[in-house]
């Protein structure tokens, strides 16, 4: 399950079937968009529904198959479930009867390994109230909110909201500005975008049109163009760029065209820096030059997209990498939050795309498991200037503001 092209936070509903999941989302929703039911195991997948709820702004909920499902099928749906955790940004754990065994005990100390908030509902306590005590215990247990609900009888619909609003992290509504920090009002940024045949028809991929709106957020004047342009526009600009970015595969005629004073990057590296792991990009991407025979390399994509002839993850990465390091390297391409197909510690590199369609948290959980693991990771815009020799030229931007990047170079 991917979280395609919403920004919107994700917040996932889990729980033992049964326990009002669904009665919850339509409860939040002030709408019937849940199916309910009294039949256990009625939401048999992961379903999203995007909403807007009154104090907290548009949402995308995800309802999910019961903790506690049985059999075979069970199990998978199980799985299904907690492979939400990869999206989500904060949770809701609905429990009901003052039950609280290993199902939920599994579910905590997910939430707990991946840092994702949560509060936890005791619902259906219009027919069974929390057994005395229980309520303070998982309180002083779990350091979390608990708070008994009911959906059918006067649901404290307002009581939930507050602690969404108190639990979910800012980061979860608010991303940080692309070029904000680097760039001044009035300030000219160039961006260079060539339209190929990975361009789709008619528009403009998605990076370079927040790019623009980013730096018109932050007043300044944008000027777009491609690269059989650039050395014209160059050569008559005025005032100077404060700033040129370019698309990540045409790095060496960006740097032989802009002046060395002028500060240059890619679309690429500006989400790397905004949503991924700057400072692991920084220490990982110099690995390139410890590639040897036989190695492995993991190359992530963020989302699913029409394969051209010269893909630039899956044919233009791969054979720049080969031909920079004279190695015989394997490449294993996955798209979205797919599994991977055999375990982290068996790749000598991970390079994952800048994520324009993922959130933050979505992103790091992807990195995750290659981090902890001492696996190297880069990025599609570090890993292409690297091997064109201008790494350093093209991450200087904002080395000074990220805290000990320097030690990388």
């Amino acid at each position: 399950m991917t979280k395609g092209k919403d920004s919107k936070p994700h917040i996932g509903i889990f729980g033992r079937r049964n326990n009002g999941k669904s009665s919850l989302i339509n409860v939040l929703a002030g709408q019937e968009i849940a199916i309910v039911s009294d039949v256990a195991g009625t939401t048999t997948d992961p379903v999203k529904k995007s909403i807007e709820i009154a104090g907290l702004g548009p949402v995308i909920l995800v309802d999910t198959a019961g903790i506690d499902d049985t059999g075979e099928l069970g199990e998978k749906r199980i799985a299904s479930t907690l492979n939400t955790l990869k999206i989500i940004d904060m949770a809701l754990l609905v429990i009901a009867n003052s039950e609280f065994g290993l199902p939920e005990e599994t579910l905590v100390k997910q939430f707990s390994s991946l840092e994702i908030p949560y509060i936890i509902l005791h619902n259906k306590t219009d027919a069974h109230r929390p057994a005395n005590g229980f309520v303070d215990d998982l309180i002083s247990k779990l350091k979390v909110p608990v708070l008994p609900f009911s959906t059918k009888v006067a649901p404290d619909k307002e009581g939930v909201i507050r602690l969404m609003r108190e639990s979910i992290p800012e980061s979860a509504f608010k991303s940080t500005s692309l070029i904000g920090d680097i760039v001044k009002q009035g300030d000219l940024v160039l961006l260079i975008t060539p339209i190929d045949i990975e361009a789709p028809e008619g528009r403009m991929i998605l990076p370079q049109v927040q790019t623009i709106r980013d730096a018109l957020d932050n007043d300044c004047i944008c000027l777009v163009c491609k690269e059989r342009e650039l050395d014209k526009v160059i050569s008559t600009l005025q005032p100077r760029p404060a700033l040129a970015i370019t698309d990540s595969q045409i790095f060496l005629k960006a740097d032989a065209s802009i002046p060395a004073d002028i500060p240059l990057t890619s679309f690429s590296i500006l989400l790397a820096r905004q949503k991924g792991d700057f400072s692991s990009y920084l220490k990982g991407t110099p690995k390139i030059g410890c590639l040897n025979d036989g190695d492995r390399i993991l190359i992530l994509e963020s989302c699913t997209h029409h394969v051209s002839c010269d893909d630039i993850g899956r044919t233009k990465i791969p054979r720049w990498l080969s031909n920079f390091t004279g190695k015989k390297l394997h490449f294993e391409v996955v798209s979205g939050l797919n599994s991977l197909p055999r375990p982290i510690r068996e790749y000598a590199l991970v390079i994952q795309c800048g994520g324009c369609v993922l959130t933050t948290r979505q992103l790091l959980n992807r990195l995750k498991p290659a981090i902890d693991a001492g696996v190297p990771v880069s990025n599609y815009g570090m890993t292409i200037a690297w091997i064109h020799g201008i790494f350093q030229r093209a991450v200087a931007p904002f080395v000074t503001i990220e805290r000990d990047s320097s030690d990388y170079l």
